[in-house]
C-alpha cells in the first residue's frame, strides 16, 4: 500500500514558512508584500478559491485587497485596473482570476501584467524565463507538485517521469521543473497513444489532465510516486482526480489523494511566490537585483 502525501500537511508547513519570511520583510522594509486579486463576475467556484486566498494571505501578515467586478465590465476597464496595479509600488503580486466572463480575452489581461508581479507564473516572460532556466514566478500548482516531491523524499535526478496533461498552467511547466531537476520527462496527455505503456514507465507519474480515473491502477509503475492534480466530480459528486486512487494505492509507493493533496499546495506557493517577488523587487529597487 502507497504512502499518502499530505499535501494539508505541507501546506501548512510551507504557509508558517511564508508566516516567518512576511514578517522579516516587514521589519527590513517597513511594509508587508502586498498580494492583490482581480475577481470578475459571480462565478461560483472562483468566488469560493478568491475566499480562500484571501484569507490565507491575511493569515501570514500580508497585505493586498480582492478587486470585484461586475460580470459586465469592460475590457479596457479591466486593463486600465492592472495597469494601474503595475504602478503601484505598493503591490507586489497581481492574480487575475481565471476564468473571465464571456467577452473578455483573457489572454490580454493576463500578458498586461508586469512580469515581476505575475504570481500566477502565466506570463509568456515567465514561461520562457522557466524554460531558459533563469530566474522568474513559476506557476503556484506545479511548484506544489514539486514541492510534495521533496517532502515524500522522492528522488529525481536520473529518474523516468511521466507527465500526463500539456496545459500552460500545470502540465508544460511540471515537466520543466522536472527536467530542471534532471529527470528524464515524458509530457503524454489524453490522445497519446498505448497512453498505460508510457505510464507504466514512470518513477514519477503526474496526472493533470482534468478526466476523472483516466490513470488506472494498471497504468502505475510498481513503486512509482503518484502526484493526481486533477479536480473532478464522481457520480455522486465527490470530488476526486485523474487517477484510481484505490486501484493505484496498491501499487504505487506514493502517492497525493483527492481532495488534501495536491489542492492545498496552490495557495500556500501563492503566498510564496507574492513573497518571492516582494524580495526580488525590493532587491531591484535597492540595487541588489
Amino acid at each position: 500500500m502507497a504512502t499518502i502525501i499530505d499535501g494539508k500537511a505541507v501546506a501548512a508547513e510551507v504557509r508558517a514558512e511564508v508566516a516567518r519570511g512576511v514578517a522579516a520583510f516587514r521589519a527590513e522594509h517597513g511594509r508587508a508584500p502586498g498580494l492583490h486579486v482581480i475577481l470578475a463576475g459571480e462565478d461560483p467556484a472562483s468566488a469560493v478559491y478568491v475566499r480562500n486566498k484571501e484569507k490565507a494571505a491575511v493569515e501570514v501578515g500580508m497585505d493586498g485587497k480582492v478587486h470585484r467586478l461586475p460580470a459586465s465590465v469592460g475590457q479596457e476597464v479591466l486593463l486600465g485596473l492592472v495597469r494601474e496595479l503595475n504602478a503601484d509600488e505598493l503591490v507586489d503580486g497581481i492574480l487575475v482570476q481565471l476564468p473571465l466572463p464571456k467577452g473578455l480575452d483573457s489572454s490580454t489581461v493576463v500578458q498586461t501584467v508586469n512580469p515581476s508581479k505575475d504570481v500566477d507564473g502565466l506570463h509568456t516572460v515567465s514561461a520562457g524565463a522557466l524554460w531558459s532556466g533563469r530566474p522568474g514566478l513559476v506557476p503556484c500548482t506545479p511548484r506544489g507538485c514539486l514541492r510534495l516531491l521533496e517532502h515524500a523524499g522522492i528522488e529525481l535526478e536520473g529518474a523516468r517521469a511521466v507527465v500526463v496533461g500539456r496545459s500552460p498552467l500545470v502540465g508544460k511547466p511540471v515537466a520543466a521543473l522536472l527536467l530542471e531537476r534532471n529527470a528524464t520527462v515524458t509530457i503524454a496527455h489524453s490522445k497519446s497513444r498505448d497512453l498505460g505503456a508510457i505510464c507504466r514507465e514512470a518513477d514519477v507519474l503526474v496526472a493533470a489532465v482534468g478526466r476523472r480515473a483516466i490513470i488506472r491502477g494498471d497504468f502505475v509503475k510498481p513503486g512509482a510516486a503518484v502526484i493526481d492534480v486533477g479536480t473532478n466530480r464522481d457520480d455522486q459528486g465527490k470530488l476526486c482526480g485523474d487517477v484510481d486512487f484505490a486501484a493505484a494505492a496498491q501499487v504505487a509507493g506514493a502517492i497525493t489523494p483527492v481532495p488534501g493533496g495536491v489542492g492545498p499546495m496552490t495557495i500556500a506557493m501563492l503566498l510564496e511566490n507574492t513573497l518571492i517577488a516582494a524580495r526580488a523587487r525590493e532587491s531591484a529597487r535597492h540595487g541588489r537585483g
